[in-house]
């Protein structure tokens, strides 16, 4: 896989060069100019202008970042605290890892940007424990920061903005990466989701009023201060504007990273991979990350952005687009997400805990030919009972996949039962 995108907008337009990963390299390209405009303004200015951009989050659910800022308490007199999302667990995504990597400054200019539009005092960066890579780029990047005092009292000069950025490596977790079960986590706890409310702007890390963003989010805002909102809404459509680094995997000819105009068709998006590999033919995509349910070729043409898809019964999730080819069993598919989603769930919901269970077995013995025509109909009564019905949207994570490959490749389920074998001798390990 390569190490930089193929196509480089602005967010990755330095990625790859060395000195951008220096706080040095980073000023020189012009970095922390968006945090000084921000200065420049009142904080709720800034907090408006994130809002009227139309910056969505990228970490999956695709909330407004400016107005979800916005619900930082007013005149509360407790410590604001900032999250930032680095847990990156979904199958199928790794953008994060490579703006960790390559751009870590522009996460810290994010955060600080909406440190001064929230009054939050504090940062916390929680990596998932596995990128140790990562974390050591960002640490180092902090470190930076503190040396040239651009952290602690008086951030950049400013009288009276206080700020600590606080690196956190998390412990493996799927379950992590949601908002209130990564809040637990970092607070020292079991990792699992909080019933709401109260919300964590309310009640949080630590029981501080929080704010939550992901990775990628961060790193836009600073683009949008420095270059401006009609700059940002240039790029993308009108209800998701800006880019995001589409990641690419499975069988295409080049896997890898490409930024993109959020709302470019799935068909050119594939394309930037070099296309379906060997010249086989397309059977079907998971738009972002292994939790969406699956296109297939008649949605080529489908704009890649949140409201597009959804009227496709699927979502943008974290843009992890997973391609596969003819050669792949849907049957087998449905076992290795099953066999996923059993292991990670936290345990904590019976439906889920119960559910995501009873899906992998019933997946399992289809997929070894040892399927009974009625374990269609239990595969389908299940996610329904699992969807909307838990704390968090981990069961609906579990039960969308499943949903959606039998809706479009029934049949694939149907010869393991009737002929009791693999359709696809060659199909792939997922």
């Amino acid at each position: 896989m390569q190490t930089e995108p193929y196509t480089k907008l602005y967010l990755s337009e330095h990625y790859g060069n060395e000195a951008f990963r220096t706080l040095a390299g980073y000023e020189a390209a012009g970095g922390f100019q968006g945090l000084r405009a921000a200065l420049a303004r009142d904080p709720e200015e800034v907090t408006e202008l994130v809002k009227s951009s139309g910056l969505r989050g990228r970490g999956g659910a695709g909330f407004n970042a400016g107005l979800k800022w916005s619900f930082m308490p007013k005149g509360d007199e407790r410590m604001k605290v900032l999250v930032c999302n680095g847990d990156e667990s979904e199958p199928g995504s790794f953008k994060d890892r490579m703006i960790m990597q390559q751009g870590p400054f522009q996460i810290l200019e994010g955060l600080l940007i909406a440190a001064w539009a929230t009054g939050a005092r504090r940062s916390y960066i929680y990596i998932r424990g596995e990128y140790q890579y990562p974390i050591q780029c960002v640490r180092k990047a902090v470190a930076e920061m503190y040396d040239k005092g651009y952290l602690g009292r008086d951030v950049f000069g400013e009288p009276g903005f206080e700020h600590d950025i606080v690196v956190h490596s998390g412990a493996g977790a799927y379950i992590c990466g949601e908002e209130t079960g990564l809040l637990e986590s970092l607070e020292g706890k079991k990792g699992q989701p909080r019933k709401k409310p109260p919300f964590p702007a309310q009640h949080g890390a630590f029981g501080l009023p929080t704010t939550v963003n992901n990775i990628e989010t961060f790193a836009h805002v600073p683009y949008i201060l420095s270059r401006g909102v009609e700059w940002f809404r240039g790029f993308g459509t009108e209800k998701s504007p800006g880019t995001t680094l589409f990641g690419v995997s499975g069988h295409v000819e080049r896997p890898g990273l490409f930024e993109l105009p959020l709302g470019t068709p799935l068909r050119e998006v594939i394309a930037k991979a070099g296309g379906v590999r060997n010249n086989r033919a397309l059977k079907a995509v998971i738009p972002g990350g292994m939790s969406m349910p699956v296109l297939t070729p008649s949605d080529l043409d489908v704009p890649m952005a949140e409201e597009f898809l959804s009227e496709r019964g699927t979502h943008l999730g974290t843009g992890g687009v997973m391609v596969m080819d003819d050669t792949t069993c849907m049957a087998r598919v449905a076992c290795v997400i099953s066999y996923f989603f059993r292991d990670e769930s936290c345990g904590q919901c019976t439906q889920c805990r119960e559910g995501t269970g009873w899906i992998h077995k019933l997946c399992e013995r289809i997929e070894a030919g040892r399927g009974r025509p009625r374990d269609l109909e239990l595969l389908e009564s299940v996610p329904a009972l699992m969807e909307g019905h838990t704390i968090c949207a981990f069961a609906d994570a579990a039960a969308w996949p499943i949903k959606g490959l039998l809706r479009h490749f029934r049949s694939d389920f149907e010869c393991h039962i009737s002929e009791g074998s693999c359709p696809f001798p060659e199909s792939f390990e997922l």
